[in-house]
Order: C-alpha cells, then sequence, then structure tokens
C-alpha cells in the first residue's frame, strides 16, 4: 500500500489513483528571471524521486512540471538588464536545464510555459466571470471575488474572517474586497501585453497553473506538487479558480516539500545566506547534492551548511567503495528480497527517501562483510531507483570539484614517482610524493594490485 499525505486532509492517505494504473502529477516549478538556487534544487530533486518511485512501481505517469516566463520580476530584471524579456528567460530556461540534469533530474513529461497558454488562462477567467466569481475592477484588472468561492481556506486551513490584508494580501482600493486576487492585470506602458475581451492586459500568477494543469491533465487529477511556501496563497488560489470554474474536485492528493535553512536559519536574500545551485556545485559533486537532498524525508526542513554536506559526500562514498571494492553483479529487481522490501516499505510510506537509504547502508555492510557481488549489485540497481550511484566508482571518487585539485596526468605521474622512489628504497621521498598528493587532496591506497587513488 502506497500512501501519500495529504496537505489537504492533513494525513497519510492510501494512493488511489483516479484511472487505474495511471498517475497524473503537476508540480509547480520556476518562474525564470535568475539562477536556480537550493530551494529549487530540493523542488526538483524530491518530486524527481517520487516521478521515478511511481514508474518503478509500475505506473504510467504524465508528469507536468510548469515554467513561469512572464512576471513581473521577470519584468523588472529584463528592463534592469536591457535585454529582451524572451532572451531573458531563454537564458535562465538553459540554466536551469543545465543545473537538473546535473543533478540527475529526469525531465518532466510536459514543461508548459505561462505565455503559450494565455488563450487558455482567458478562457478560464471567462468561466469564472460567467459563474460571478470575478469583476473587472475600476483599475482595469479583473480580480476573482474570494468571498463568493465557499471552499476558500480548506487547503491552507485559514478561514476569511482571520486573514488580514497585510504580508501576504495585497491592499488595493479598486479590488471590493481587499482579499480578492488578481487574475489579468491591465496593460502599463512598456509591459508586454495580449489582447482580452476585459482590453489589453497579461495574466496574475495564479491563473497559469490552474490553466496549464487542466489543459495536460484534465480537469480533475492525482497529484499537485511544490514548495511549503506556496501552500498559500498560491495552492488555495489555485483551488478556488478551478474547481470555481470547472465545479468539480481538482486535486485529489496535495504534496509540499519543506523548506531549505541555512545554518538553521531559513535561507532567504535579505538574510545574505541565498545559494544557488551552481554555486554549489562549485565546490560539490552534483551527485552528493543530490544525496544530501534525498537523504531528508521531503516534508522537513532541510539544513544546508558545509558540515552537512562534507558529511553527505563522507557517507557516498562509502557506498561506492563499497562498489569499488565488491564489484557488483547485475542482477535483475526483485522486490521480494528482504532489502528490496525494505526499500520499498520505506519509499510506499510517503516517499521516504531517508528510510530508503538507511537500506542502501545496510546493503552495503554486508556486501562487504560477505565479499557478496549479488547484494553489490542490488545496492547498485536500489541505488538507481533514486538516481544514485549509477557511476564507474572510480569515476566518482576520482571526480575533481571545483578550480582546485591536480590533473589526473599529474597524479598518475607522481604515483610512477613515488612508485620509482620505494623501488630505489628511498622511502623519505616516497614518503614526500605521498604528503605532496595528501595537500592536494588526493589519497593514495596500497594493495596487492599496485597503488590506487581518490579524491579526499
Amino acid at each position: 500500500m502506497l500512501t501519500i499525505y495529504n496537505s489537504l486532509k492533513r494525513e497519510k492517505q492510501e494512493f488511489t489513483p483516479i484511472e487505474p494504473g495511471k498517475v497524473k502529477m503537476y508540480v509547480c516549478g520556476m518562474t525564470v528571471y535568475d539562477y536556480c538556487h537550493l530551494g529549487h534544487a530540493r523542488v526538483m530533486v524530491s518530486f524527481d524521486a517520487v516521478y521515478r518511485w511511481f514508474k518503478a512501481r509500475g505506473f504510467a505517469v504524465t508528469y507536468v512540471r510548469n515554467i513561469t516566463d512572464i512576471d513581473d520580476k521577470i519584468i523588472r530584471r529584463a528592463a534592469e538588464n536591457g535585454e529582451p524579456i524572451e532572451a531573458l528567460t531563454k537564458r535562465f530556461i538553459a540554466a536551469m536545464h543545465e543545473d537538473a540534469d546535473a543533478l540527475g533530474v529526469l525531465r518532466p513529461d510536459h514543461e508548459p510555459r505561462a505565455t503559450e497558454f494565455v488563450p487558455q488562462m482567458q478562457a478560464l477567467i471567462g468561466q469564472l466571470e460567467a459563474h460571478g466569481l470575478a469583476y473587472k475592477a475600476a483599475d482595469g484588472d479583473v480580480n476573482y471575488s474570494v468571498r463568493k468561492f465557499p471552499g476558500y481556506g480548506k487547503l491552507s486551513g485559514k478561514s476569511l474572517d482571520d486573514l488580514r490584508a497585510g504580508e501576504r494580501v495585497e491592499v488595493d482600493t479598486a479590488k471590493q474586497d481587499p482579499l480578492d486576487f488578481v487574475l489579468w492585470k491591465h496593460a502599463k506602458p512598456g509591459e508586454p501585453a495580449w489582447a482580452s475581451p476585459w482590453g489589453e492586459g497579461r495574466p496574475g500568477w495564479h491563473i497559469e497553473c490552474s490553466a496549464m494543469s487542466s489543459s495536460l491533465l484534465g480537469k480533475h487529477f492525482d497529484i499537485h506538487g511544490g514548495g511549503q511556501d506556496l501552500q498559500f496563497p498560491h495552492h488555495e488560489n489555485e483551488i478556488a479558480q478551478s474547481e470555481g470554474a470547472h465545479g468539480c474536485s481538482y486535486v485529489n492528493y496535495w504534496m509540499h516539500n519543506g523548506f531549505v535553512r541555512v545554518d538553521n536559519e531559513k535561507m532567504s536574500k535579505s538574510l545574505g545566506n541565498f545559494f544557488t545551485i551552481r554555486e554549489v556545485l562549485k565546490e560539490y559533486d552534483p551527485e552528493v547534492v543530490r544525496f544530501f537532498i534525498l537523504r531528508a524525508h521531503y516534508r522537513s526542513p532541510l539544513n544546508y551548511s558545509d558540515a552537512h554536506l562534507k558529511d553527505a559526500r563522507a557517507s557516498l562514498d562509502t557506498l561506492y567503495f563499497t562498489l569499488r571494492d565488491v564489484a557488483p553483479e547485475p542482477v535483475a529487481l526483485d522486490w521480494s528480497h528482504p532489502h528490496a522490501a525494505r526499500f520499498q516499505a520505506a519509499m510506499d510510506d510517503d516517499f521516504d527517501t531517508h528510510g530508503a537509504i538507511a537500506v542502501l547502508f545496510e546493503l552495503a555492510q554486508e556486501a562487504r562483510r560477505g565479499n557478496d557481488a549479488r547484494l553489490s549489485g542490488l545496492l547498485q540497481a536500489l541505488g538507481g531507483v533514486l538516481g544514485l550511484l549509477q557511476r564507474p566508482p572510480l569515476e566518482y571518487l576520482r571526480a575533481a570539484v571545483g578550480e582546485t585539485g591536480l590533473p589526473e596526468a599529474e597524479i598518475e605521474a607522481l604515483i610512477a614517482r613515488r612508485l620509482a622512489a620505494k623501488q630505489a628504497r628511498d622511502f623519505a621521498e616516497a614518503d614526500r610524493v605521498r604528503e605532496e598528493l595528501k595537500a592536494a587532496g588526493v589519497l593514495l591506497e596500497d594493495g596487492p594490485g599496485g597503488t590506487t587513488w581518490r579524491r579526499a
């Protein structure tokens, strides 16, 4: 039985797909005006693990992750840079794909861009207007009338009486109620605009996900995911829009991943503790970063620090040491095998990657203890379900990260010099070379088959 913690019901529930054997999943993606940061990495990697697990369980999955390529931040950044909006978004979409590929994130089945679905957004707004849930304000914006939708607040648990115009609710005198939110923004000079029944303008942020998800997955689908910060108001507004327009349930299971914290403080630009993915990848191997994210349950806070990344690297090294020292025998996954069954039980329990990775360490320990190639093969196969442990061990262990680190040819030359010194019984020189390599972050291991090396 596969269970999911459903944010809508605030409990774990058995997953029952709308259509047997099929899963339709939508995840809120990136707004492409800057490089992706660690919070984006967590969304991408966490839901990639969900996507992979459903596929491993034999489901036919349709995974949609959108791209917001028009909004206030994008318009402002393009103006600051003095470049066309299309050039800005194209550049950062390419950068996003580079980061995601580096982290081993599979491409979603559909990656719709907001600018490609403006007609569908307008049609949805028209339906809301026809149902009395949308109105054109005096300033030309079209707004959603929140108090006319009876279910508003069911996802976030917020009541209308408790909500106040403040930090998360924009105060606008043109609105009939401070809680109302914009569906269509009237055109401002110099901004991109589309023709519409309400005049020139562009869509509000919330409407795009309702339109794209229903266009690609239908009016009612299985799973909607995203960061915890999107639960209110974005996802709450999506429910109001979609159910208000279509008159049926929108999503069965809502999933939200936890925040990323930096040294126990919430990551934010204002605190100066904000890291892009590519900044982190200058210091750490991408697989280490992926392992670091998956080692925590997706709903728990993820605390980023150099100490935690170094610990993740040492832990991942341990698994690769097993694959290096006990050459894996290729095996077909047999879910009745005790280790595979425990791995499956963990992943079936709300995608508990933390518990699944614990099984990998059990396997590594037993494979080394018994020099068991089949257990080593099972370790590699189960790691592959999470997008881990698929590189040749020495390739991973010798991978240079950042601008420091000796080239492999220079390392091999120094190892040859050390061997020559040992053969000449110049042990002082041999020790000096070893220490020189150690200072450069290269560790030597002497064995019956000769000397091997890895990055420290």
